[in-house]
Protein backbone atom coordinates (compact mmCIF):
# COMPACT_ATOMS: atom_id res chain seq x y z
CA UNK A 1 0.00 0.00 0.00
CA UNK A 2 1.61 3.56 -0.92
CA UNK A 3 2.39 5.83 1.67
CA UNK A 4 -0.75 8.10 0.37
CA UNK A 5 -3.02 5.38 0.68
CA UNK A 6 -1.90 4.53 4.03
CA UNK A 7 -2.73 8.33 5.12
CA UNK A 8 -6.00 7.94 3.52
CA UNK A 9 -6.78 5.21 5.66
CA UNK A 10 -5.20 6.36 9.06
CA UNK A 11 -8.77 8.11 10.24
CA UNK A 12 -10.71 5.07 9.30
CA UNK A 13 -7.74 2.92 11.17
CA UNK A 14 -7.86 5.17 14.20
CA UNK A 15 -12.27 5.15 14.16
CA UNK A 16 -12.23 1.27 13.96
CA UNK A 17 -10.13 0.58 16.83
CA UNK A 18 -12.30 3.53 19.18
CA UNK A 19 -15.04 1.38 18.77
CA UNK A 20 -13.80 -1.40 20.59
CA UNK A 21 -15.05 -1.51 23.37
CA UNK A 22 -13.36 -0.31 26.55
CA UNK A 23 -10.86 1.70 23.84
CA UNK A 24 -11.43 5.60 25.12
CA UNK A 25 -9.34 8.19 24.31
CA UNK A 26 -6.65 8.15 26.42
CA UNK A 27 -5.68 4.72 25.88
CA UNK A 28 -5.77 5.89 22.34
CA UNK A 29 -3.81 8.79 23.12
CA UNK A 30 -0.94 6.97 25.07
CA UNK A 31 -0.98 4.37 21.78
CA UNK A 32 -0.77 7.32 19.59
CA UNK A 33 1.74 9.15 21.23
CA UNK A 34 4.18 5.72 21.31
CA UNK A 35 3.46 5.17 17.66
CA UNK A 36 1.68 7.72 15.63
CA UNK A 37 1.92 4.98 12.60
CA UNK A 38 -2.06 4.25 12.85
CA UNK A 39 -1.44 1.07 10.06
CA UNK A 40 0.80 -0.29 12.33
CA UNK A 41 -0.81 0.35 15.38
CA UNK A 42 -4.07 -1.36 13.82
CA UNK A 43 -1.65 -4.55 12.63
CA UNK A 44 0.11 -5.08 16.09
CA UNK A 45 -0.10 -8.31 18.08
CA UNK A 46 -1.63 -8.20 21.65
CA UNK A 47 2.31 -8.60 22.89
CA UNK A 48 3.15 -5.33 21.13
CA UNK A 49 0.00 -3.40 21.99
CA UNK A 50 1.01 -4.48 25.97
CA UNK A 51 4.20 -3.30 25.82
CA UNK A 52 3.06 0.18 24.58
CA UNK A 53 0.90 0.42 28.33
CA UNK A 54 -2.44 -1.09 27.16
CA UNK A 55 -3.88 -3.70 29.70
CA UNK A 56 -3.88 -7.42 28.87
CA UNK A 57 -7.88 -7.45 28.10
CA UNK A 58 -7.99 -4.66 26.03
CA UNK A 59 -5.04 -5.53 23.88
CA UNK A 60 -6.23 -9.12 23.49
CA UNK A 61 -9.71 -7.02 22.13
CA UNK A 62 -8.06 -4.69 19.88
CA UNK A 63 -5.56 -7.51 18.32
CA UNK A 64 -8.98 -10.02 17.73
CA UNK A 65 -10.49 -6.80 16.39
CA UNK A 66 -7.85 -6.61 13.32
CA UNK A 67 -7.72 -10.81 12.80
CA UNK A 68 -11.51 -10.66 12.50
CA UNK A 69 -11.99 -7.58 10.84
CA UNK A 70 -9.26 -6.60 8.63
CA UNK A 71 -11.41 -4.82 6.35
CA UNK A 72 -13.50 -2.59 8.66
CA UNK A 73 -11.77 -0.01 8.07
CA UNK A 74 -11.76 0.42 4.20
CA UNK A 75 -15.55 -0.73 4.83
CA UNK A 76 -15.75 2.37 7.25
CA UNK A 77 -14.33 4.65 4.42
CA UNK A 78 -16.53 3.49 1.82
CA UNK A 79 -19.97 4.06 3.95
CA UNK A 80 -18.78 7.28 4.97
CA UNK A 81 -18.52 8.18 1.10
CA UNK A 82 -21.50 7.24 0.59
CA UNK A 83 -23.28 9.26 2.77
CA UNK A 84 -21.68 12.32 2.27
CA UNK A 85 -19.58 12.15 5.46
CA UNK A 86 -16.35 13.29 6.24
CA UNK A 87 -14.01 11.64 9.39
CA UNK A 88 -11.67 14.39 10.92
CA UNK A 89 -9.39 12.96 13.75
CA UNK A 90 -8.02 15.19 16.86
CA UNK A 91 -4.68 15.14 14.83
CA UNK A 92 -5.71 16.93 11.70
CA UNK A 93 -5.90 20.64 11.02
CA UNK A 94 -9.72 20.67 10.29
CA UNK A 95 -10.43 19.38 14.04
CA UNK A 96 -11.89 21.98 16.34
CA UNK A 97 -9.06 24.16 17.98
CA UNK A 98 -11.00 24.12 21.05
CA UNK A 99 -12.49 21.20 21.84
CA UNK A 100 -8.78 19.95 21.91
CA UNK A 101 -8.24 21.32 25.07
CA UNK A 102 -11.06 19.53 26.67
CA UNK A 103 -9.99 16.26 29.51
CA UNK A 104 -11.75 13.72 27.63
CA UNK A 105 -12.23 14.59 23.73
CA UNK A 106 -13.39 12.54 21.28
CA UNK A 107 -10.51 11.23 19.16
CA UNK A 108 -13.04 10.61 15.98
CA UNK A 109 -15.82 13.20 14.23
CA UNK A 110 -17.98 12.26 11.87
CA UNK A 111 -19.41 15.10 10.01
CA UNK A 112 -21.59 16.44 7.81
CA UNK A 113 -21.57 19.91 6.40
CA UNK A 114 -19.22 22.63 7.23
CA UNK A 115 -17.11 22.62 10.69
CA UNK A 116 -15.00 25.39 11.18
CA UNK A 117 -11.92 25.05 13.22
CA UNK A 118 -11.43 28.13 14.91
CA UNK A 119 -15.33 29.49 14.89
CA UNK A 120 -16.48 31.49 17.63
CA UNK A 121 -19.09 29.53 19.23
CA UNK A 122 -21.84 29.20 22.22
CA UNK A 123 -23.57 26.38 22.90
CA UNK A 124 -27.46 26.80 23.99
CA UNK A 125 -29.13 23.45 25.62
CA UNK A 126 -32.08 23.25 28.02
CA UNK A 127 -35.42 21.18 28.22
CA UNK A 128 -37.38 19.07 25.73
CA UNK A 129 -40.62 20.03 27.01
CA UNK A 130 -40.43 24.04 27.30
CA UNK A 131 -43.25 26.41 27.80
CA UNK A 132 -43.67 29.02 24.94
CA UNK A 133 -41.28 31.43 26.91
CA UNK A 134 -38.95 29.31 26.71
CA UNK A 135 -39.49 28.34 22.55
CA UNK A 136 -39.99 32.10 22.18
CA UNK A 137 -36.97 33.02 24.26
CA UNK A 138 -34.09 30.03 22.83
CA UNK A 139 -35.06 31.04 18.87
CA UNK A 140 -34.91 34.86 19.16
CA UNK A 141 -31.50 34.55 21.63
CA UNK A 142 -30.17 31.94 19.04
CA UNK A 143 -31.05 34.19 16.36
CA UNK A 144 -29.48 37.68 18.03
CA UNK A 145 -26.30 35.57 18.80
CA UNK A 146 -25.77 34.19 15.33
CA UNK A 147 -26.78 37.71 13.60
CA UNK A 148 -23.74 38.86 16.01
CA UNK A 149 -21.30 35.99 14.14
CA UNK A 150 -21.51 33.46 17.12
CA UNK A 151 -22.08 29.87 15.88
CA UNK A 152 -24.32 28.17 18.01
CA UNK A 153 -24.25 24.32 19.47
CA UNK A 154 -26.75 22.81 20.67
CA UNK A 155 -27.93 18.87 20.33
CA UNK A 156 -30.37 18.71 17.56
CA UNK A 157 -33.03 17.12 20.37
CA UNK A 158 -36.68 18.13 20.54
CA UNK A 159 -37.37 21.46 22.86
CA UNK A 160 -34.69 24.58 23.57
CA UNK A 161 -32.46 22.25 20.88
CA UNK A 162 -34.65 22.92 18.12
CA UNK A 163 -35.64 26.22 18.69
CA UNK A 164 -31.74 26.84 19.22
CA UNK A 165 -30.69 25.60 15.82
CA UNK A 166 -33.89 27.05 14.20
CA UNK A 167 -33.38 30.37 15.64
CA UNK A 168 -29.64 30.40 14.39
CA UNK A 169 -30.48 29.81 11.44
CA UNK A 170 -32.43 32.65 10.43
CA UNK A 171 -29.08 34.74 10.49
CA UNK A 172 -26.32 32.02 10.66
CA UNK A 173 -24.44 29.25 11.24
CA UNK A 174 -25.38 26.62 13.60
CA UNK A 175 -23.91 23.04 14.88
CA UNK A 176 -25.83 19.85 15.82
CA UNK A 177 -24.44 17.50 17.91
CA UNK A 178 -25.63 14.20 17.69
CA UNK A 179 -26.03 10.95 20.39
CA UNK A 180 -26.19 8.99 17.50
CA UNK A 181 -24.60 7.92 14.16
CA UNK A 182 -24.11 10.54 11.84
CA UNK A 183 -26.97 8.59 9.19
CA UNK A 184 -29.31 8.54 11.78
CA UNK A 185 -32.46 10.71 12.02
CA UNK A 186 -33.07 11.67 16.31
CA UNK A 187 -35.71 12.83 16.65
CA UNK A 188 -37.40 11.49 13.39
CA UNK A 189 -39.17 15.17 13.05
CA UNK A 190 -35.69 16.80 12.64
CA UNK A 191 -34.58 15.90 9.31
CA UNK A 192 -35.54 18.66 7.67
CA UNK A 193 -33.89 20.24 9.98
CA UNK A 194 -30.66 18.42 9.89
CA UNK A 195 -30.77 19.14 6.43
CA UNK A 196 -31.39 22.60 6.25
CA UNK A 197 -28.27 23.03 8.80
CA UNK A 198 -25.74 21.45 6.62
CA UNK A 199 -27.43 22.95 3.43
CA UNK A 200 -26.70 26.63 5.42
CA UNK A 201 -23.05 26.40 6.24
CA UNK A 202 -23.26 24.75 9.56
CA UNK A 203 -22.53 21.03 10.43
CA UNK A 204 -24.15 17.97 11.82
CA UNK A 205 -21.60 16.16 13.69
CA UNK A 206 -21.27 13.19 16.05
CA UNK A 207 -18.28 10.36 17.91
CA UNK A 208 -20.60 7.76 16.99
CA UNK A 209 -20.10 5.70 13.47
CA UNK A 210 -22.73 5.47 11.03
CA UNK A 211 -25.94 3.05 12.41
CA UNK A 212 -24.91 3.63 16.22
CA UNK A 213 -28.41 3.80 17.46
CA UNK A 214 -29.23 6.81 19.89
CA UNK A 215 -28.93 4.94 23.92
CA UNK A 216 -29.00 6.42 26.88
CA UNK A 217 -25.61 6.28 27.40
CA UNK A 218 -24.25 8.19 24.53
CA UNK A 219 -25.79 11.31 25.57
CA UNK A 220 -24.23 12.57 28.59
CA UNK A 221 -20.96 11.90 26.30
CA UNK A 222 -22.51 13.87 23.54
CA UNK A 223 -23.09 16.61 25.99
CA UNK A 224 -19.03 17.28 26.51
CA UNK A 225 -18.65 17.90 22.93
CA UNK A 226 -21.86 20.31 22.79
CA UNK A 227 -19.89 22.31 25.75
CA UNK A 228 -15.94 21.65 24.80
CA UNK A 229 -16.67 23.06 21.17
CA UNK A 230 -18.28 26.07 22.86
CA UNK A 231 -16.84 29.09 24.89
CA UNK A 232 -19.47 29.37 27.02
CA UNK A 233 -23.01 27.36 27.50
CA UNK A 234 -26.34 28.98 27.76
CA UNK A 235 -29.50 27.30 29.46
CA UNK A 236 -32.51 28.30 28.23
CA UNK A 237 -35.01 26.38 30.18
CA UNK A 238 -34.58 23.36 32.81
CA UNK A 239 -35.56 21.72 35.70
CA UNK A 240 -33.79 21.14 38.87
CA UNK A 241 -32.92 17.69 37.64
CA UNK A 242 -31.54 17.68 33.75
CA UNK A 243 -28.97 16.97 31.36
CA UNK A 244 -28.80 20.42 30.59
CA UNK A 245 -27.25 20.83 33.93
CA UNK A 246 -24.97 18.20 33.51
CA UNK A 247 -23.49 19.93 30.31
CA UNK A 248 -23.10 23.07 32.56
CA UNK A 249 -21.00 21.27 35.15
CA UNK A 250 -19.15 20.08 32.09
CA UNK A 251 -18.45 23.55 30.98
CA UNK A 252 -17.76 25.01 33.96
CA UNK A 253 -15.39 21.93 34.55
CA UNK A 254 -13.52 23.17 31.66
CA UNK A 255 -13.21 26.47 33.11
CA UNK A 256 -16.04 27.97 30.46
CA UNK A 257 -18.60 30.70 31.41
CA UNK A 258 -21.97 29.33 32.08
CA UNK A 259 -24.99 31.55 31.93
CA UNK A 260 -28.61 30.95 32.13
CA UNK A 261 -31.89 32.50 31.38
CA UNK A 262 -34.54 33.55 34.61
CA UNK A 263 -38.17 32.78 34.43
CA UNK A 264 -40.83 32.22 36.96
CA UNK A 265 -40.39 30.92 40.17
CA UNK A 266 -43.45 28.88 39.96
CA UNK A 267 -41.93 27.36 36.82
CA UNK A 268 -40.92 23.79 37.35
CA UNK A 269 -38.71 23.96 33.44
CA UNK A 270 -36.88 27.38 35.27
CA UNK A 271 -35.98 25.45 38.40
CA UNK A 272 -32.81 24.70 37.19
CA UNK A 273 -31.67 27.90 35.55
CA UNK A 274 -32.42 29.46 39.22
CA UNK A 275 -30.14 27.53 40.66
CA UNK A 276 -27.20 28.11 38.19
CA UNK A 277 -28.09 32.04 38.90
CA UNK A 278 -27.93 31.24 42.22
CA UNK A 279 -24.14 29.46 42.02
CA UNK A 280 -23.08 32.26 40.05
CA UNK A 281 -23.68 31.32 36.49
CA UNK A 282 -24.32 34.98 33.92
CA UNK A 283 -28.11 36.09 34.42
CA UNK A 284 -29.17 36.91 30.73
CA UNK A 285 -32.05 38.84 29.92
CA UNK A 286 -30.74 39.69 26.17
CA UNK A 287 -27.63 38.55 24.02
CA UNK A 288 -26.24 41.30 24.82
CA UNK A 289 -25.03 39.81 28.33
CA UNK A 290 -23.47 37.16 26.05
CA UNK A 291 -21.65 39.25 23.48
CA UNK A 292 -20.41 41.30 26.32
CA UNK A 293 -18.53 38.50 27.21
CA UNK A 294 -17.48 37.70 23.75
CA UNK A 295 -16.28 41.37 23.27
CA UNK A 296 -18.84 41.49 20.16
CA UNK A 297 -20.90 44.39 19.61
CA UNK A 298 -24.55 42.60 19.14
CA UNK A 299 -26.04 43.70 15.59
CA UNK A 300 -28.96 45.95 15.40
CA UNK A 301 -31.95 43.73 15.38
CA UNK A 302 -34.15 44.53 11.57
CA UNK A 303 -37.74 43.22 12.33
CA UNK A 304 -38.88 42.39 8.83
CA UNK A 305 -42.31 44.13 8.22
CA UNK A 306 -45.09 42.54 9.02
CA UNK A 307 -47.44 40.54 6.08
CA UNK A 308 -50.23 42.27 5.25
CA UNK A 309 -53.53 40.36 7.07
CA UNK A 310 -57.16 40.51 5.75
CA UNK A 311 -59.96 41.91 8.57
CA UNK A 312 -60.67 38.14 9.41
CA UNK A 313 -57.22 37.55 9.78
CA UNK A 314 -56.46 41.07 12.05
CA UNK A 315 -59.05 39.76 14.54
CA UNK A 316 -57.31 36.74 14.66
CA UNK A 317 -54.32 38.20 15.07
CA UNK A 318 -56.03 40.74 18.45
CA UNK A 319 -56.60 37.78 20.21
CA UNK A 320 -53.60 35.85 20.09
CA UNK A 321 -50.25 36.21 21.72
CA UNK A 322 -46.72 35.42 22.01
CA UNK A 323 -46.47 33.94 25.37
CA UNK A 324 -49.64 31.80 25.41
CA UNK A 325 -50.97 29.87 22.80
CA UNK A 326 -54.50 29.33 22.50
CA UNK A 327 -56.49 26.55 21.06
CA UNK A 328 -58.91 26.72 17.85
CA UNK A 329 -62.08 26.66 20.31
CA UNK A 330 -60.34 28.93 22.47
CA UNK A 331 -59.74 31.46 19.98
CA UNK A 332 -63.27 31.36 18.80
CA UNK A 333 -64.56 32.11 22.37
CA UNK A 334 -62.34 35.07 22.49
CA UNK A 335 -63.17 36.61 19.34
CA UNK A 336 -66.04 39.77 19.84
CA UNK A 337 -69.16 37.36 18.16
CA UNK A 338 -67.27 34.20 19.32
CA UNK A 339 -67.97 32.78 15.57
CA UNK A 340 -65.45 32.42 12.30
CA UNK A 341 -66.46 29.42 9.93
CA UNK A 342 -63.25 29.42 8.32
CA UNK A 343 -61.06 29.38 11.05
CA UNK A 344 -58.68 26.54 10.49
CA UNK A 345 -58.55 27.68 6.72
CA UNK A 346 -57.33 31.18 8.40
CA UNK A 347 -54.92 30.05 10.88
CA UNK A 348 -53.20 28.09 8.09
CA UNK A 349 -52.82 31.09 5.98
CA UNK A 350 -51.74 33.04 8.70
CA UNK A 351 -48.60 30.08 9.39
CA UNK A 352 -47.69 30.54 5.93
CA UNK A 353 -47.29 33.90 6.24
CA UNK A 354 -45.21 33.32 9.58
CA UNK A 355 -47.73 35.09 11.20
CA UNK A 356 -48.44 32.58 13.87
CA UNK A 357 -46.86 29.37 14.98
CA UNK A 358 -48.40 26.04 16.08
CA UNK A 359 -47.41 23.79 18.52
CA UNK A 360 -47.69 20.35 18.77
CA UNK A 361 -51.00 20.82 20.95
CA UNK A 362 -52.53 22.21 17.80
CA UNK A 363 -52.65 25.81 19.51
CA UNK A 364 -51.80 28.64 18.50
CA UNK A 365 -49.63 31.70 19.50
CA UNK A 366 -47.90 34.87 17.48
CA UNK A 367 -44.81 33.95 15.78
CA UNK A 368 -43.20 37.33 17.16
CA UNK A 369 -43.51 40.05 19.86
CA UNK A 370 -44.78 43.11 19.62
Amino acid sequence: MSTAVEEEMAPYELAVMARVSGMGSRYLQRLWTHCPDMKALWCMEATDLRGLGLPGRLADRLAACHHEQAEAPARLAERCQQLGVNLITWQQAAYPIILKEIFDPPLVLYTRGTLIPDARRIAMVGSRRLSPYGQGVAASLAEELARAGLTVVSGGARGVDTFSHQGALKAGRTVAVLGCGIDVVYPRENRRLFEQIVAEGGAVISEYGPGTQPLPAFFPARNRIISGLSEGTLVVEAARRSGSLITAEMALSEGRNVYAVPGSIWSDTSAGCHHLIQQGAGLVTCAADVLRDFGVEPEPVRRRKRPAMSADERRIWQVLSFEHPLSVDEIIMSLPDGEMTNLPFLLLQMELKGLVIENELHAYRRAERE
